[in-house]
């Protein structure tokens, strides 16, 4: 699913990412763990391909046989909207929209029809048990409701795979433990790969692996 061969990230003289390689198969639940400043966030988002691996050194990322670092921008971008999903801590949801105009967007990015793209999110709403919260906007809908309305956002193009950044790091502790548990609902039902970048001690726990990385390396 994954295979990252000697990423580095420079930002100016701060070297952050030390050569890191990587390899997750699909299916997979993984953790990254690790104290603030170790890197964890930026080898997220350039396995997400949200960033760029420094080019000072030679590396590699592909994804689903795809090798990603070779893609034009207009490219990597299809290629992130079709196979890729985003959960981070702050939901990042639109505060104009509702939840199911929330959740279609991706979709119409993609450009599926709308009246497709709502019975999806409609399907994906009901799946989240938010069926009943389709119309609301987010000023409207508790902490653990938004998070899960970004849980089908990531859905809804139906990614192979979901990176997510804390994404419990905002919840109280019942709405943390659900969401948990949701991701190995989805991970079973759908067939999803998730890496999860988590100071949560169990949600990293459960994950069939956990990476732990210590200045810009996993150990």
């Amino acid at each position: 699913m994954i295979q990252a061969k000697n990423i580095h990230k420079y930002y100016g003289d701060l070297h952050v990412l030390k050569g890191v390689n990587l390899q997750i198969e699909k299916g997979e639940i993984i953790s990254i763990v690790g104290a603030s400043g170790a890197g964890k966030t930026t080898l997220l988002q350039i396995l997400s391909t949200l960033d760029k691996a420094s080019t000072e050194t030679d590396f590699q990322l592909k994804i689903n046989e795809q090798i990603v670092n070779d893609l034009s921008d207009k490219a990597l971008a299809k290629f992130r909207n079709e196979n890729i999903g985003f959960i981070f801590q702050f939901h990042q949801l639109l505060p104009e929209f509702t939840a199911l105009e929330n959740v279609c967007l991706p979709a119409f990015i993609k450009g599926t029809k709308k009246n497709e793209a709502e019975k999806r999110a409609k399907k994906l709403l009901d799946f989240l048990s938010l069926s009943h919260r389709y119309n609301h906007k987010p000023n409207e809908l508790s902490g653990g409701e938004q998070q899960r309305v970004a849980v089908a956002r990531a859905l809804i193009n139906n990614p192979d795979l979901i990176f997510a950044d804390e994404p419990s790091g905002n919840l109280d502790s019942e709405s943390a433990e659900n969401l948990h548990n949701l991701f190995f609902k989805l991970r079973d039902e759908f067939g999803q790969t998730f890496v999860i970048v988590t100071h949560n001690e169990e949600l990293a726990n459960m994950a069939d692996r956990k990476l732990t990385m210590v200045d810009g390396k996993i150990i």
